[in-house]
Formats: C-alpha cells, structure tokens, sequence
C-alpha cells in the first residue's frame, strides 16, 4: 500500500457498520439493513407528514368551497300588524224566533142534559140469615129446613179423612247419653285455633321435668251448655298429662256443642297435644 492510499484512508470516518462487519459478507443481510435504514427512515417520516398535513387541511379546503358555492340567502320582510289597532269586528244580527201560533179557539159550547133510562133487573134473591148456635144444638144440619123430632145433642161434623199412608215423624227427646258421631261437631267460641293459643300461654312449662318432645291427647265431654266435664288426658307422661288437664279446665270461655238432627247433644272432643322441652 502506497503512503497516500494509507493517508486517505485514515482521513475518511470509519463506522460502526465497517468496524462490526469488517471481514464478513457486505453483499446482504444485516448489513444491508443497516445501510438502507437511515433513507428509509427519512422517506417514511415524509410520506407520514404528507399524510397528517393532507388530513387536516382538507376538511378546510372542502369547507371553504362548500361556502363559495352556496347561493345567497333570499330575505322577505314580513309587515305585521298589531291586533289591538284593529277594530273589533260588526257584530252579527241575531235572527228572532218566530213567535207562537195563537191557540186554536174552541167553539163555543151547548147545553146538553143526560137521558136517564132505566134499565130492567131482575128482582133481588132473598136470603135467609143463618142459624144462630142455640138454635141447632138441638137439630141435625143439612142443605134444607125440615120440620121434625128434635135430637138429644148436638153432633159435630166428621173430621176429614187423612191422606197420608206414612208414620208421624217423633221429635227425639234429650238424652244425657255421650255420643261419638255427631252431625255438627262441637266448636269452641272463636274457633280451635283460639283455644290451642289459650292452652299454650296457660300451660305451666315448670310442672313437667325432662328434655324432649312430649305427647297426648286431652279427651272431653261437651255439655249441652257449652261447659266442659270428664277431661283426661292418655299420654306417658304422668306430670305431662296432669298439667295438660289443668290447663283444659282453666280455659275460660264456652263450648257451642255438637247437634244430632238439629239438637244440642253432649258429644266427645279430643285434643292432641305435642310439646318440645329443653
């Protein structure tokens, strides 16, 4: 290498790009890439700012030859007159109704007297007042007079004849008897829900002893005056069921009974009974 060719290579910058592929294929690749990527850089930043500036002044442009070929606007001047300076308008004449017709004259009137004819009838049938009761205790009674005998009493008439073949109905007498079946049950007054809530605020929680549910049932007789008898109660528990006729008894308020054939019998109610105690 000559002195000047060693000179003019030292007074030309050395790269990056020349330091790093020194020795390697230049022909493509990366440092080909590497070449061509400050124009295309410099190229795209045109065209996107050619872009950008296309965007936003043609909106303008197309605004402003918009304006220039509108028409001019055609103005018309209205003149409005006030309506308090008109004058009111003429009033219409009101036709009248005709008047009435006169009433009709009526003609005048002549004397007439009615001709009272007397029409034939038949001479009235006379009829003979009725016996009086002292006068035929002693007589027979029939369609005719008829002199005669006179009989010792006075007989009635036969009573009529009866038409019906069945046996007469006999209303059944009360019976102290307890019935079971009944036609219409026994209903205490507001209802059996009124007398279970009365039983569970009377019902004395402290008589029973243990834990657990406790069953019974409470039987009764229902009076025919709505009063209650004979209550017991067929449950295990002893002290439960003591307690449970306690409270059936303290119940205060009355009983409509129960009815067989629309009268009032003494008939048989249960009440079952559950409880839980903790």
């Amino acid at each position: 290498m000559s002195v000047d060719n060693i000179n003019a290579s030292y007074d030309k910058p050395i790269e990056l790009d020349e330091i790093v592929f020194e020795h390697r294929n230049k022909e493509y690749g990366a440092y080909d890439l590497r070449k061509s990527y400050r124009p295309i850089l410099t190229k795209s930043f045109l065209v996107g700012t050619a872009l950008f500036l296309f965007a936003v002044l043609a909106p303008l442009v197309y605004l402003k030859i918009k304006e220039g070929q509108q028409k001019e606007e055609t103005k018309v001047s209205v003149d409005l007159t006030d309506i308090k300076d008109l004058p009111p308008p003429p009033e219409e004449e009101k036709e009248l109704p005709p008047p009435p017709p006169p009433p009709p004259v009526e003609p005048p009137k002549q004397e007439i007297v009615k001709d009272m004819i007397p029409e034939p009838k038949p001479n009235p049938k006379v009829e003979e007042p009725p016996k009086k009761i002292d006068e035929v205790k002693e007589t027979t009674i029939g369609t005719v007079n008829q002199e005669g005998e006179k009989v010792k009493s006075y007989t009635p008439p036969p009573p009529p004849p009866s038409s019906g073949t069945g046996k007469a109905v006999e209303t059944p007498k009360p019976t102290n008897e307890i019935v079971d079946r009944v036609d219409q049950e026994a209903v205490f007054g507001g209802g059996i829900d009124k007398f279970r809530n009365l039983f569970q605020s009377n019902f004395d929680n402290g008589s029973v002893e243990g834990e657990g549910t406790l069953k019974t049932t409470v039987t009764f007789v229902v009076e025919r005056d709505g009063s209650l008898s004979d209550v017991k109660a067929s449950g295990p528990n002893s002290d439960f069921n003591r307690e449970a006729e306690r409270t059936v008894r303290s119940i205060k308020g009355k009983w409509t009974p129960g009815k067989v054939n629309g009268e009032p019998v003494r008939s048989r109610f249960r009440f079952p009974v559950t409880m839980n105690f903790e």
